[in-house]
């Protein structure tokens, strides 16, 4: 399971969870699951009602105030869930507190039905209940898995006045200081939707009001992070549940999530909103079923990006009506304001001059709600023929300026015209377009609506990492097929930035290819600040290519594949990392759901990796891998006949490019270990680099030069070489490097081998790079790749067919 941390120095991160998230034992072990993978001792955590336990005490309340004989047995039916839910959560010691209190809280409740005069503070009493039985359970099944924790009723510190209720922030910040200062390094389990006022009366948050405690907590205790856990991940781009092509939006703007709220969000609900804002604190939204299944981010920057962001519909909604004299028109505005300082925000409004009429729409619960405040307002509000008009729902679009998109606004226009449409109506905040149709099967419309504006190209920014011969082979290459690609792939890329080691270019309107070749004007860089500057990028997706060497850079992949970056490289550090290292790369990759390909890395443009990929699909089994995997060294022994001194052949290899930067690189077989190490993997097998065998062809004393002066000492080779060809030549054969890799015994070897004239790995190309690999079916004839295997132009074209697989893929 992967939990994303909070950042270091958080101050008791607030966690909250619905009541879909603890319907039963199994869902209460799995939370405390989560709670203690998140390793956060301190944190505070706010909790709904199990299940359906609030809807059981309102119906408990309406049968006892009609006198209906199903009361008691309501009331019955309702001990027997909770009691039944903490004997299957917990053994029979650690339970047996819990269920005494649960036997007192019944008769409490009883008690309080059976004086038969029951106001709001006696109701709002009785549904307290199951936010308490949540917070007492959840803590003791933390405490019995080994964590200290303790319930706590919000009803401590949270102060209310007033109707609707009214935070009382300074006292209630005051009162919970003190609490929190006593509870120290423990968890504290908190009672979401409920508060008491100066009288000790218990009082009610209203409809959500668990995950609006949830942010007020947040803000009261200076908490720098809130999630909310549900039985969805987030926010989609439209209901999954309708649209299956809908996609979850990992960040939200805040103006975005409130008017999503407005609008009748079942995600998000405007009163929890509200503490996000006022505070520091950063909200985030995720599933406690799928904790991995990834998570909507809602942030107070506003995206760069205008437009439609998501599709969403109230399928019932109630349109409350009334006529307004030309004398009383202004007040319109005033009204609206009235109503939603009453919690009662419109969904949308549409005023008609020519009859005077004002139409509201509502959800059908808001509906009446409204209805029966504006009849007491009537005789001042200056309107009359008050009514309401049922049978009606609401399509929207929601993001950033999308009111001043003329391409989204006509394609909505044209989609809602073809219903009977009731009205259009533009948000003034520009963060929404809702239109109003007469009741009809929403689900072809959003469809459609969902599919015209989300198929838009999916928008790609590049990062490259090198402009040494690879990097600088691939953006000449880039520059050529990118109109194909885009065109073919339906996508628009972005080359986003270009790091080399003097620093780099960043432009989120694009580089210039011929600018990065030819006057490149770096910004120096402090690693790793520079990935939080990659956070907003604004992309749909974000790829990162490494056309690097460097150890360094790889040690950063990690962080890359938490935002989501996906890499392609042609660096082997990371494919032929540590054991360690590269199970944990893996692992991270696999959580985040993050594609790493590396065809690169081994044999340049050959299809090496995807063949053993394929032959491991179609349930072949893996024997062996042998082969000359580096083309300078191929090159070099293809030329190597005692003509002339082997050290010549390595200057003429270097300065064509056909070596590593550092020859000796190619020479001690490190390279080479490093594509048999990547190989073996890629065929399924655990290959440490440490169990790889390697005979170096570089001696001590030139090994431990530098760069420079070991150029000029490479004469120091000839002698040793010129022995090693002579007793080829004796045993009637030739010197090629040969890797081997056997998977039955799990031994892996590389230098130099006398083979026979006849052998597959004589007769190729100089340069070429040739493969044999072992299966159970191609055991007696092995399946050989053979072909060129370096060169900065192939490699690049390598990176370009990942490129192009990869965004394919996506």
């Amino acid at each position: 399971m992967t939990i994303l941390e909070p950042e270091a120095g958080a101050q008791r991160p607030v966690h909250k969870f619905g009541g879909s998230s603890l319907a039963d034992a199994a869902c209460f072990h799995r939370v405390a699951g989560i709670i203690r993978t998140l390793q956060q001792p301190d944190a505070l955590i706010v909790v709904s009602a199990p299940g359906k336990t609030t809807n059981r005490l309102i119906e408990l309340l309406s049968l006892f105030a009609s006198g209906d004989t199903a009361a008691p047995e309501a009331l019955a039916g309702l001990h027997a869930f909770q009691r039944n839910l903490i004997e299957t959560s917990l053994p029979a010691e650690a339970a047996a507190p819990l269920l005494a209190a649960l036997d007192d809280d019944i008769v409490t409740i009883a008690q309080v039905l059976e004086q038969n005069r029951l106001d709001e503070y006696q109701r709002g009493f009785i549904q307290s209940f199951g936010e308490v039985w949540s917070s007492r359970l959840l803590a003791r099944v933390l405490c019995h898995q080994g964590l200290a924790a303790d319930s706590l009723d919000a009803r401590r510190f949270l102060r209310v006045s007033g109707t609707p209720v009214q935070v009382q922030e300074e006292m209630s910040r005051r009162l919970l200081a003190d609490i929190l200062a006593r509870h120290a390094r423990q968890m504290l389990v908190v009672t979401g939707f409920i508060a008491a006022d100066d009288d000790g009366n218990t009082r009610l948050l209203g409809r959500n009001g668990s995950d609006f405690s949830a942010t007020l907590l947040a803000a009261l205790a200076d908490s720098s992070h809130t999630t909310i856990w549900s039985d969805v991940p987030g926010v989609f781009s439209a209901d999954p549940r309708r649209i299956p092509e809908a996609h979850l939006l990992k960040r939200l703007a805040l103006p975005e999530a409130a008017e999503l709220a407005r609008l009748g969000s079942p995600v998000l609900h405007s009163r929890t909103l509200g503490p996000v804002a006022a505070s520091r604190q950063q909200l985030m939204l995720r599933c406690s079923y799928h904790p991995d299944d990834g998570h909507t981010r809602i942030e107070r920057r506003p995206r760069r990006e205008q437009g439609a962001r998501i599709v969403t519909a109230v399928d019932d909604t109630v349109l409350v009506e009334m006529t307004i004299s030309d004398r009383y028109q202004e007040r319109v505005d005033a009204l609206t304001d009235w109503l939603t300082r009453r919690e009662l925000a419109p969904l949308a409004c549409k005023r008609r001059p020519e009859r005077k009429l004002w139409q509201i729409a509502y959800t059908r619960e808001q509906a009446e709600q409204a209805f029966l405040l504006l009849r007491d307002h009537q005789p001042a509000g200056g309107f009359e023929g008050l009514q309401q008009r049922e049978g009606f729902s609401l399509v929207a679009l929601v993001g950033k300026n999308v009111t001043s998109q003329a391409e989204q606004c006509l394609q909505f226009y044209h989609a809602l015209t073809e219903q009977p449409m009731e009205f259009i109506q533009p948000a003034k905040n520009a963060l929404s377009l809702v239109g109003v149709v007469r009741k009809t099967a929403l689900d072809p419309l959003l469809q459609r609506l969902h599919q015209s504006l989300f198929s838009r190209p999916k928008r790609v920014g590049v990062l490259l990492f090198g402009r040494g011969n690879i990097g600088q082979a691939w953006l000449r290459l880039y520059k050529e097929q990118k109109a194909r690609l885009e065109q073919e792939l339906n996508l628009r890329l972005t080359l986003y930035g270009v790091f080399d080691s003097q620093g780099a270019m960043l432009a989120s309107q694009g580089l210039e290819v011929d600018k990065v070749l030819n006057d490149f004007e770096p910004h120096s860089l402090v690693w790793p600040d520079w990935l939080e500057n990659l956070e907003e990028h604004g992309f749909d997706t974000m790829v990162a290519l490494d056309c690097t060497a460097s150890e360094s850079l790889v040690q950063y992949y990690p962080a890359l594949v938490q935002q989501h970056i996906h890499l392609i490289a042609a660096n082997k550090q990371a494919g032929a990392a540590s054991q360690d290292y590269y199970a944990a790369l893996k692992q991270t990759l696999a959580e985040h759901r993050v594609k790493f390909l590396s065809n690169a890395t081994v044999g340049a443009g050959l299809p090496v990796q995807s063949s053993l990929h394929q032959l491991r699909q179609s349930g072949e089994q893996i024997r062996a891998i042998s082969g000359i995997f580096s083309g300078s060294l191929s090159w070099l022994f293809q030329h190597f006949d005692g003509s002339q001194p082997f050290s010549e052949l390595v200057q003429q290899a270097w300065q064509q490019g056909l070596t590593e930067p550092d020859p000796r690189d190619d020479l001690n077989g490190q390279d080479v270990k490093r594509k048999l190490v990547i190989l073996a993997r890629e065929a399924g097998f655990d290959l440490d680099p440490e169990q790889v065998k390697v005979a170096s062809l570089v001696p001590d004393e030139l090994a431990g030069l530098d760069k420079e002066n070991a150029l000029e000492a490479l004469h120091r080779l000839d002698e040793a070489l010129a022995e090693r060809l002579a007793e080829a030549q004796q045993q009637g054969g030739v010197l090629r490097h040969v890797a081997r890799f056997h998977a039955d015994s799990g031994s892996a070897s590389v230098g130099l081998e006398v083979v026979p004239v006849n052998h597959p790995f004589v007769p190729l190309r100089p340069g070429d790079n040739v493969f044999a690999i072992e299966t159970r079916h191609y055991r007696q004839n092995p399946m050989v790749i053979q072909g060129p295997g370096a060169g900065r132009e192939v490699t690049a074209a390598a990176v370009q067919a990942d490129l192009w697989q990869l965004l394919a893929a996506l």
